[in-house]
């Protein structure tokens, strides 16, 4: 029988200074987080083909794609050690007690009160906890928009999971992980963009809905193919006080954008449009 080995102080002062984390994935900076969530809190099924939903697999930070006032976007690669299981994901992290303001959130927020009366006072004061409540709902209705929209047809990412305030969704852009391009940086086949635009808005306003605060920043070109992002205010256009106002003005912002660069497009006649569409005439 092989002889145990004691360890001495030696061994003792290594492993002092180099900790084994024996629960941590074998590569990577974390396990997979898909089973944290709830079924409620992931992707509408079936489930797509290229998403690793594997619990052997591992999630490794890869950098970040955008920052903001209210989130931070980062790129992450989920997959399984030594098999060719890996997929490319956005990971929308928004901030809790750290984080400054919710950009007009008072406005969108609108409708969306708590039961719990001191979440309630905390989020009008904007103490820590009610900032960090407030980046639930936030995360919460983004991920809510995304699962609805992805039902209704719309072009946006697909919705993969929800953990607290970190939405995972699909990432948009090249295998080798460079983003695609905002529509506010694309010159060419403007036409066909355009026409992509009107449909979806039409979509959204025969559901009741705008997008809120729509514009050239927050749609991306992959391929050809337009895709609606950033979507935790999305507006009901029919309960909401101010709907129309949200309506009209996600409108006037897309058309002005597309009018400057030489199309026959008005704010006005889209968003006629789209008060027809949502019955709202």
């Amino acid at each position: 029988m092989p002889k145990k080995h004691r360890l001495d102080a030696d061994d003792l002062e290594w492993l002092d200074s180099n900790p084994v984390d024996l629960d941590g994935p074998p590569a990577g900076d974390r396990w997979s987080t898909w089973d944290l969530s709830t079924p409620t809190e992931r992707g509408p099924r079936p489930h797509p083909a290229w998403l690793v939903t594997e619990l052997a697999a591992v999630d490794t930070e890869l950098g970040i794609l955008k920052t903001g006032k209210e989130a931070d976007v980062h790129l992450i690669s989920r997959g399984v050690p030594d098999t060719d299981r890996v997929c490319l994901l956005a990971a929308k992290r928004y901030r809790s007690t750290d984080h400054r303001l919710f950009h007009r959130d008072a406005g969108y927020l609108e409708g969306r009160r708590m039961r719990d009366s001191r979440a309630s006072r905390a989020m009008a004061s904007r103490t820590a906890f009610g900032k960090q409540v407030i980046a639930g709902q936030w995360a919460q209705a983004e991920f809510t928009a995304l699962v609805r929209l992805w039902g209704l047809g719309l072009p946006v990412p697909y919705p993969v999971q929800i953990v607290g305030t970190e939405i995972l969704q699909e990432f948009v852009g090249s295998p080798d992980g460079y983003a695609a391009p905002r529509l506010a940086t694309v010159d060419e086949g403007l036409d066909d963009l355009w026409e992509q635009l009107v449909a979806a808005m039409v979509t959204l306003a025969r559901a009741g809905l705008a997008h809120g605060d729509l514009s050239p920043y927050n749609l991306l070109v992959h391929e050809g193919r337009l895709v609606v992002i950033d979507l935790p205010q999305i507006v009901d256009v029919i309960s909401h006080p101010t709907g129309l106002d949200f309506l009209d003005r996600d409108a006037r912002n897309v058309a002005t954008w597309f009018a400057h660069k030489g199309l026959p497009v008005s704010g006005d006649d889209l968003s006629d449009l789209l008060r027809a569409e949502a019955g709202l005439t």
